[in-house]
């Protein structure tokens, strides 16, 4: 398998694709606007203790708070009080197996389950936070709608081969990496080079690295721990302490492995950059990066901008002929699998099953190529034979050990549905490049123009009882408004003869079409709600 990372670079925009064999199957975009957050780390101050949702909210100077669940405070935070003077606090050492989850998606897991259970039932009862009382966190997952970030007291710094763990003493390896002697090797170089009072990971990455390179790697992190805690005794909360790299630079941190073949950018600036930091930090890989040179886009080179855009459609073609529908909603995505063609009865079952096998595949693609979070539901072609059904259910689980970000996956019920949780670390690709409809409203439906006019007669009616004025400003998208007036007998002058109600028409183009707002002519006050 041929695997690839291209970059394109313009001025207002990065984007990142990953493809294997020329499919792709990872895409990232930078803005400069829509800077990703995952991974900074701030000095905040508690705003307020819920012990009923059993979480804080920490002030750190955005729109909304972010979020801390208790399960992330304890022994953390009052190392934070030990490293701005109070009193020294004894925490025990210990080796754990940690898994690895440090990507361009994701963020960084450093408890194992046991120990997590013990922790949250320990710390759950008894919050240690108090409002007011300053604390340091980390972004674990970015602001969506109109929820806040996602933060913990756990602390972690990721470098290339290494993440540096500065409120937890113990030494993790990759599960990843499955080969004992060589998981014995890098704890044993871990613990060597390890200052007390720290705790370490190893990435998967480190596989076969030695202990020079290692060394030199947390010797880097060392090095940002000590400016951020110089950072800390200036800076007053809220305030942003530390900022992990962009999108593009942590793609080729923790995604530039060497079982890929080639990196291709099409941005001098950009190549240089790259480069200069491979060269500092794994110079063997340094060779595979190279200038993309040619006059045409490197996207419609390498047939990236066709895929992409299947991302962005709600329908998703597949080979057999069959395709998915994938529907976004408040609380759930909702990814609906057809076959496309009509089936013989006989071969009913066996058509259905590939078409679901097929889709299974897709689904597991578009999620993550999507980066589609929270609740999934599949509604997949039914199937009678409960060992096909297994078969579906096996090949999801199969597609999404390829997954960086956490997955669940239920088994199909009788009514053929599957029902999937994803872990959502930030908004997904449609959020980031599309904006809601300002006519539809992200509906998209728009009110019918008899049924908008007949709403309007209905509130003149209502407005004719209760009011003694006699004169209103209806304010409306100019498309309404044209139909409202077109015609010999006016709909427009028809209310107003009707109802003895002076009317004016003000056009505003960033009204919504199927929106309609009243205001007093006499004091312009709005009226909209008033009358009812």
């Amino acid at each position: 398998m041929t695997k690839e990372i291209i970059i394109n670079s313009t001025t207002t925009q990065t984007r990142v694709a990953i493809t294997e064999d020329g499919n792709l199957v990872d895409f990232f975009v930078d803005y400069p606007e829509n800077r990703r957050m995952v991974g900074d780390i701030y000095l905040g101050k508690v705003a307020r203790v819920l012990p009923g949702i059993k979480a804080a909210f920490i002030d750190i100077g955005m729109k909304h708070d972010a979020f801390l669940h208790f399960s992330d405070i304890g022994a953390r935070t009052q190392q934070f009080q030990d490293m701005l003077g109070d009193e020294d606090s004894d925490v025990e050492d210990s080796d754990s197996d940690e898994e690895e989850d440090t990507s361009a998606k994701g963020t960084i897991q450093t408890k194992p389950a046991k120990e997590a259970v013990k922790e949250v039932a320990e710390e759950y009862t008894i919050p240690k936070l108090h409002k007011g009382q300053e604390i340091l966190i980390q972004i674990t997952k970015e602001p969506v709608n109109n929820k806040g970030v996602r933060v913990t007291s756990s602390v972690s710094l990721p470098g290339r081969f290494c993440v540096l763990l500065p409120f937890d003493n113990k030494i993790g390896v990759s599960k990843k990496i499955s080969d004992f002697r060589e998981r014995k090797r890098l704890r044993h170089i871990a613990r060597g080079i390890l200052p007390e009072r720290f705790g370490l990971i190893i990435r998967t990455v480190a596989r076969s690295q030695s202990e020079e390179s290692l060394r030199e790697d947390l010797k880097n992190l060392l090095k940002t721990w000590d400016e951020i805690q110089n950072t800390i005794k200036t800076e007053e909360p809220p305030a942003l302490i530390y900022q992990d790299l962009n999108t593009t630079s942590s793609v080729i941190r923790d995604l530039f492995t060497p079982d890929i073949s080639k990196v291709f950018i099409d941005s001098k600036k950009l190549y240089k950059q790259i480069k200069n930091y491979v060269h500092l930090v794994q110079p063997a890989l340094a060779e595979k990066i190279e200038p993309f040179k040619s006059s045409n886009p490197i996207f419609d080179a390498f047939k990236i901008e066709e895929q992409i855009k299947t991302l962005m459609g709600r329908k998703v073609s597949m080979p057999s002929g069959g395709y998915l529908i994938i529907d976004h909603t408040e609380a759930m995505v909702v990814i609906d699998v057809n076959s496309g063609r009509y089936a013989k009865s006989k071969e009913q079952e066996l058509n259905s099953l590939k078409t679901d096998l097929e889709a299974a595949r897709e689904v597991a693609r578009q999620l993550r190529l999507r980066d589609i979070g929270g609740i999934i539901v599949v509604d997949f072609i039914d199937l009678e034979d409960e060992k096909n059904r297994k078969k579906i259910y096996d090949e999801l689980r199969k597609e999404f050990r390829r997954d960086r970000a956490k997955v669940s996956v239920l088994p199909m019920s009788d009514f053929g549905l599957v029902q999937i949780t994803r872990q959502r670390i930030r908004q997904n690709i449609m959020q980031t490049m599309k904006e809601v409809c300002p006519y539809c409203l992200g509906t998209g439906m728009l009110t019918k123009h008899s049924h908008l006019v007949y709403d309007l007669e209905d509130w003149l009616k209502k407005f004719r009882r209760q009011s003694k004025e006699r004169a209103i400003i209806i304010k409306c998208h100019p498309t309404f408004a044209s139909k409202f007036i077109e015609g010999k007998m006016k709909t427009f002058f028809k209310f107003w003869f009707k109802y003895g109600v002076r009317l004016t028409i003000d056009e505003d183009e960033s009204m919504p079409l199927g929106e309609v707002k009243f205001f007093s002519k006499k004091t312009q006050k709005e009226l909209t709600e008033e009358i009812g």
